[in-house]
């Protein structure tokens, strides 16, 4: 089931307070954003954040579950509630996630055509 704009608007806004957030929609569900770290997932009308050691030691034992067939766990946030403890999490989970790896511009080969010479090689004369 997909998620819808107005919620992960609403989770967004709730952690406003952690600056720079913002959301992109991807396969029916969104990707939350906090500067260029991708720190959250809404799907199914249901927030995923990141695990971090920060995070754990904010939520004590949350619930992990995979946000979508095949993803790794991460922290499911029953409570979106209370903008300055989301906020708190966000801030934490996107300092101590690693920068992400600059994206490297693919190398576009030519395929170079020769000339024909207009010279004869010394064999063939």
């Amino acid at each position: 089931m997909a998620s819808d704009a107005q919620f992960a608007n609403f989770i967004c806004q709730q952690m406003s307070g952690a600056k720079d957030i913002s959301a992109r929609k991807m396969f029916g569900e969104f990707t939350i954003y906090c500067g260029d770290k991708i720190v959250a997932i809404v799907a199914d009308n249901q927030l995923f954040v990141k695990p971090t050691s920060a995070g754990q030691a904010m939520l004590g034992q949350p619930a992990m579950s995979s946000p979508y067939p095949g993803a790794k766990p991460y922290f499911l946030i029953a409570d979106v509630d209370d903008p300055e403890f989301l906020s708190d999490l966000i801030t934490a989970t996107a300092r101590e996630l690693p920068d992400p790896t600059p994206k490297i511009a693919k190398k576009v080969v030519r395929k170079v055509t020769r000339q024909p010479s207009t010279k004869r090689s010394a064999k063939h004369k």
